[in-house]
């Protein structure tokens, strides 16, 4: 038994498959398979529940996982740690953030990241809030990103920045010349709104039935990115962080007004599996991020990465 074998393990338990913890781990999926029996062997109790699909832990397996989950963290930081005694900073850091956040923020981060310490590896994925949660939850993110931070019985939360939300407008909407609009001036408009289920729409939601408006959601989305194209073909207006729609109002294709009255924000916070340690590269990770904690878009810092770290970013999820 070695850690390998552990990490493959927990890989087939998260992934819940045999073949793409194997493609995660670059081995055929009888080797992967190979692994569990050999552990199966060794402990004496099945710890995979072959006949369903997905796959599952039994509860043996369960056990295991949690286990084995902790020694594999350990283990990696504790390397981590000993090779940075010695070099620059070359470890990996796994990041996860909701698509708003990680399209107009985290990029530049990791750029800033990336040219202090070339030899690091930086992971990061665009996700739903709720699988931002889960990834880290299960290990497969060290550093989560999300807007309206909870912490839980498995995640640590701190608060990170506040972003003022505004109410946008396509260019020809009759609301496209005013300076300012309160959450009043709503009323029988028609709005693209985020979908129910989202902390945000329940938060806006509260902060206009609190003045009495009752606009006319007529459409609803889980992303900003597909609301703002919603909103340039003049489906409606919608309220959405100011950060996020900086791009569109330097062209045109949107309008940004300011709204009166007491303010309302989109907080976002920083996730972290609780109890967990994070490696040296993923501390580094967490510490630049909190020295960016009052950041507005404008004072981002146009940052160019070398040529030659480019290899060691990998972005995925960005539909």
């Amino acid at each position: 038994m070695n850690i390998k074998s552990l990490k493959i393990f927990c890989d087939i338990v998260t992934r819940r498959s045999f073949s793409r913890a194997a493609e995660d781990n670059g081995l055929s999926q009888s080797v992967a398979s190979q692994v569990v029996s050999q552990l199966e062997s060794r402990l004496g109790v099945q710890l995979i529940e072959r006949s369903k699909r997905p796959l599952v832990p039994t509860h043996e397996g369960r056990v295991f996982f949690e286990g084995c989950r902790d020694i594999v963290a350990r283990y990696d930081s504790l390397e981590d740690e000993v090779r940075s005694l010695h070099e620059d900073v070359a470890g990996r850091v796994r990041v996860a953030a909701i698509y708003s956040v990680g399209l107009h923020h985290m990029s530049e981060y990791v750029q800033e990241f990336m040219a202090r310490y070339p030899k690091a590896n930086v992971r990061l994925e665009y996700l739903h809030p709720q699988r931002v949660c889960e990834a880290i939850e299960n290990d497969q993110a060290d550093v989560g990103i999300v807007s309206y931070p909870r912490g839980s019985r498995k995640i640590e939360a701190e608060a990170w920045r506040e972003e003022p939300i505004v109410l946008v407008c396509g260019p020809n909407h009759p609301f496209a010349a005013r300076e300012s609009a309160s959450l009043a001036d709503l009323h029988g408009q028609r709005l693209v709104g985020f979908d129910h289920d989202l902390v945000i729409r329940q938060e806006i939601d509260k902060a206009i039935e609190s003045v009495g408006a009752e606009p006319t959601v007529v459409m609803e989305f889980d992303n900003i990115e597909t609301i703002k194209r919603a909103v340039e073909i003049d489906a409606g207006m919608a309220l959405l962080p100011e950060p996020t729609v900086v791009r569109e109002t330097e062209v045109g294709s949107l309008i940004s007004i300011p709204l009166t009255g007491d303010p309302l924000v989109r907080p976002l916070g920083i996730i972290r599996g609780r109890g967990k340690p994070l490696s040296p590269t993923a501390r580094r990770f967490l510490d630049l991020l909190r020295g960016h904690a009052h950041d507005t878009d404008e004072g981002l810092r146009e940052l160019k990465r070398p040529p030659e770290v480019l290899s060691d970013l990998a972005i995925v999820g960005t539909a």
